[in-house]
């Protein structure tokens, strides 16, 4: 038995895999479900119903998917040029203090809707550094940015800690330690009254699909698909690779940059140390769940919110662990790398 490389690839297959990857982790995770003693049935049914079952569950699971998006393109831009960023995480917490320091009263002097997009490119800005650092090591060094970007995620979580108990605290939290919080005149506005939900899902999309259109319809897009599929063949036609890899790192980091402010805008507020519960490391399974495509990063990040809003309610109806949540978002990895393997291969005797 070996496994032979495809050479076309049709659509339906492509459509198929991340389905199938799904349903296969749903099958696992239901037999988990079942040695706790609950109905695997009724537990993806009130899964599906604690998420979208009224309009305030259908808003927080927007909501949860919101940062989601941001991390998942994030993941993706760079993987599809062969830049592994598992510092989202980091990234996030970057922007989020950017956007926080600045947006206390640096830019209250300005207009809201030019205000909010100073806070908003600002917070990009320091993700974006926190990935071209890396980058630019590995072009000059060979270092490893797994290595070195997910080093810089507990060392980015120690300096927020350093500065939301130090020069950025504020004073009127009670002694909680969080940053200042940003003016209310820049604080993002609601997409539905009485809900959390704002319009940085609505920003979510369109970057989504601004990223798809510059990887599908630009020269600088066909560059970093050659450069991410034969860098030695990139480099033979011309393509630069070190501005090619340095730019892709400012947008990757950019976007999970994006993640932090859009979460402070919309939703805190202000930074604390347990703002993100692992979105820059979910963003890596969003990513790969939706085939490093900009569209199926947005369909996958509404996937994974659903399955982490949604088992809080399942956990309580049937008294099994909430952590089946990860459980199912994790095995959805498992089983959707080996779907991409079927998906690239076939097997032959």
């Amino acid at each position: 038995m070996r496994l032979e490389r495809r050479v076309d690839i049709s659509m339906a297959l492509v459509v198929a895999a991340p389905l199938a990857a799904i349903a296969s982790a749903l099958i696992i995770a239901g037999f988990l479900i079942a040695l706790a003693g609950a109905d695997p049935f009724k537990a993806y049914k009130l899964l599906v119903v604690s998420a979208f079952g009224s309009r305030l569950s259908i808003t927080e699971t927007l909501v949860r998917a919101t940062p989601l998006i941001f991390t998942g393109l994030a993941a993706a831009v760079a993987f599809r040029a062969r830049i592994w960023n598992i510092g989202a995480e980091g990234q996030l917490y970057a922007g989020a203090l950017a956007s926080a320091a600045v947006g206390h009263s640096a830019v209250a002097m300005f207009p809201a809707p030019l205000a909010i997009t100073l806070v908003i490119l600002i917070g990009a800005a320091a993700g974006a550094i926190l990935l071209i650092g890396p980058v630019f090591l590995r072009i000059r060094t060979g270092a490893d940015e797994v290595v070195t970007t997910l080093l810089l995620n507990f060392i980015t979580f120690l300096f927020v800690s350093m500065m939301i108990e130090g020069p950025l605290r504020d004073p009127d939290a009670l002694g909680w330690p969080q940053s200042f919080a940003v003016d209310s005149s820049i604080t993002l506005p609601l997409l539905v009254s009485r809900s959390r939900l704002h319009v940085g899902l609505l920003l979510a999309f369109v970057v989504a699909l601004a990223v798809w259109f510059v990887q599908a319809r630009t020269v600088f897009g066909l560059q970093v698909r050659a450069a991410g599929l034969n860098p030695e063949a990139a480099r033979f036609a011309g393509i630069s690779l070190p501005r090619s890899l340095l730019v892709v790192a400012g947008l990757s980091g950019g976007l999970a940059g994006l993640a932090g402010t859009i979460e402070v805008l919309g939703v805190r507020g202000y930074v604390t140390t347990d703002m993100s519960p692992g979105w820059g490391y979910s963003g890596i399974i969003v990513a790969m769940l939706g085939g490093l495509h900009p569209l199926g990063v947005i369909a996958s990040a509404i996937f994974v919110a659903l399955v982490f809003v949604g088992s809080n309610g399942m956990s309580r109806a049937l008294n099994i662990p909430s952590y089946i949540a990860d459980v199912i978002v994790s095995v959805s990895l498992l089983t959707m790398l080996l779907s991409l393997l079927f998906t690239n291969y076939r097997i032959r005797r």
